[in-house]
């Protein structure tokens, strides 16, 4: 999501990369990226994404998940709010 989509839906603290701010990003390289699902196994990982972080929270590193799980705001009963902190810590 770039700041315009999250500025037109009215969506504050996303959309920029930003100290307090949502953290979802996505580190790829565009040259290898590629799904591999098929339809007999549809949930698989794609390949070329080194690095996901959703929320602050490190979920996929060197290709791998992590096993971390973050909440979703506004989905979840009991929400923890995970911000961009300056260094994004890899715990």
């Amino acid at each position: 999501m770039t700041s315009l989509a999250a500025s037109q839906m009215k969506l504050a603290d996303r959309g920029t990369i930003k100290e307090g701010f949502f953290a979802d990003l996505v580190v790829f390289d565009p040259k290898t990226v590629a799904d591999i699902g098929t339809f007999e196994k549809p949930q698989q990982y794609p390949v070329g994404i080194d690095t996901v972080i959703v929320n602050g929270s490190v979920t996929v590193d060197g290709g791998r998940h992590t096993g971390a799980q973050t909440e979703r705001e506004g989905f979840e009963p009991s929400v923890q709010r995970s911000l961009v902190t300056s260094p994004v810590s890899r715990e």
